[in-house]
């Protein structure tokens, strides 16, 4: 059946960050490009966000008030001002929660004191703005822990509401993050019902209530960012903590691999690259990029040097601690390093005197430069993603689109998105290794270099293979799609 003569579904997202309003990690742009792609399936969509103090002003400007009340929020019965600002923009609208109290630092995310009020507040404040404007949707799609009260607050509070009967989805993007505070501030801040506070929902340890555990057990279904995630979840290694009770709702638990925005990530129009490309122009151009590249940071400008990028938070989870190990054992005359991102004293340190000990071999770039993100992806030959976990992963997918091998880890969505080449098939886009090890990596990279360097044909070939690789988000979209029509049949 055609995609737009079937019945149409309205969705709800509701979270705490979106590009380009304010972004500090992945999460912020699966708020943007999922729903982009989900209103070009025919669904109607809202994203819900806390209007920060942060978001630049060019958005605010344009924002147009809805509507305002005052909301009772927590037990002693204080209540708050709930202001509604819409900004319309590529077939989505975005309603902005307005409240001076909670969203006027300059960060979404400062400290757990602040955190957990403000997130109980806009939890509430989103389903209560719901009906207020009297936009029902079949479906409110909720993303990590600050959005984890919404599935419980539905059930309780919103029971016999108007949108009592919408169903609900909490998507996991990194675990790691649950939104663990003591039980009476909890409880003070929601005004739930005692009931609800048991090991089964919210209870965790002895006296804290964890806010992420409550809405995965409140909610119709569970996803996360990658099907191979989905099962380390169940794991205590990966578990953190909440494995058991990701077994015990492993039935409502699914993966559904995140897409990038292959119009921001396009080498063919991209702005900011030296020389612009497609999969049949990919060969020459990239040694145009690679060659300015090295000119803008002041490596020794050769055509046959092997760069490979990194592109991350500089902390323990990214894997890290195996680069530092295996750095010094890479520098052979015929490779070149990049380092691009901020992060933990400690690797910002080690990449800094990196550079210093390698000159014109290792560039440390420790800063956030979106422009030269672009030309690092479009400049190196290879990309390391040698994560101890990775729910997604995004940089392995931009950099296929950018005709850049990935080496990763097989861990989460790297698993699911990168094939190993396999020198007797000569299939694969990428190279991979196992268990979390330093010895691994250093035998993954080596073999890169190896079929860079003697077999170029095959590697030319997997470069073209990696650039016709479907990353958009348009397969992922039309999973979420098929889950929300599961949902809500009729």
């Amino acid at each position: 059946m055609d995609i737009n003569t079937e019945t149409r579904r309205s969705v709800a997202f509701i979270g705490s960050e979106c590009y380009p309003f304010v972004k500090t990690g992945g999460l912020g742009d699966v708020m943007y490009a999922l729903p982009k792609a989900l209103a070009d399936l025919n669904c109607d969509v809202k994203v819900i966000l806390p209007r920060y103090h942060c978001i630049p002003w060019k958005y605010q400007e344009k924002m147009v008030y809805r509507g305002s009340f005052n909301m009772d929020l927590c037990a002693d019965g204080t209540s708050y001002y709930v202001g509604i600002m819409e900004y319309v923009w590529d077939g989505v609208v975005y309603d902005f929660i307005d409240n001076d109290d909670f969203f006027t630092n300059g960060n979404p995310y400062t400290n757990l004191v602040d955190d957990i009020p403000k997130y109980c507040y806009f939890s509430k404040a989103a389903l209560a703005a719901l009906n207020y404007m009297n936009w029902i949707p079949d479906v409110i799609h909720c993303h990590d822990w600050q959005a984890s009260l919404v599935p419980v607050l539905l059930r309780t509070q919103f029971a016999d509401t108007p949108i009592k009967d919408a169903k609900t989805i909490m998507t996991i993007h990194n675990l790691r993050f649950q939104g663990v505070y003591n039980i009476p501030t909890i409880r003070y801040w929601t005004n739930l019902p005692e009931d609800v506070f048991n090991i089964d929902v919210f209870k965790t340890g002895y006296e804290d209530a964890n806010i992420l555990k409550a809405g995965l057990a409140y909610a119709d279904i569970i996803t996360t960012v990658s099907d191979t995630y989905a099962g380390e979840i169940q794991t205590p290694f990966y578990g953190e903590h909440l494995d058991a009770h990701m077994r015990h709702h492993a039935g409502k638990l699914r993966g559904i691999v995140n897409g990038i925005d292959v119009v921001q990530w396009d080498p063919k129009t991209d702005p900011k690259l030296a020389a612009n490309y497609d999969i049949s122009e990919v060969l020459p151009q990239k040694k145009l990029n690679k060659k300015a590249l090295q000119e803008e940071l002041g490596l020794e400008v050769d055509d046959g040097k092997f760069i490979i990028g990194l592109i991350s938070r500089l902390t323990d989870q990214k894997g890290l601690d195996l680069v530092d190990a295996v750095l010094p054992g890479l520098i052979d005359g015929n490779t070149q390093i990049v380092v691009l991102g901020t992060g933990d004293a400690k690797y910002e340190d080690a990449f800094r005197y990196y550079e210093n000990e390698y000159k014109g071999t290792v560039c440390s770039c420790i800063m956030y430069d979106e422009g030269r993100a672009h030309r690092i992806y479009a400049g190196a030959d290879a990309l390391l993603v040698p994560s101890l976990f990775e729910p997604c992963g995004l940089t392995q997918l931009i950099a296929m689109r950018y005709g850049t091998v990935p080496i990763v880890r097989e861990t989460g969505g790297l698993y699911d998105t990168v094939e190993p080449f396999n020198q007797f098939t000569l299939q694969g886009n990428g190279f991979t290794f196992d268990r979390y090890e330093a010895d691994l990596l250093y035998d993954a990279i080596n073999r890169a270099k190896t079929v860079f360097f003697t077999d170029r044909w095959h590697w030319d070939e997997m470069v073209q293979r990696d650039m016709a690789k479907d990353v958009s988000w348009e397969a992922s979209a039309r999973q979420y799609r098929e889950l929300y029509m599961e949902l809500k049949p009729q």
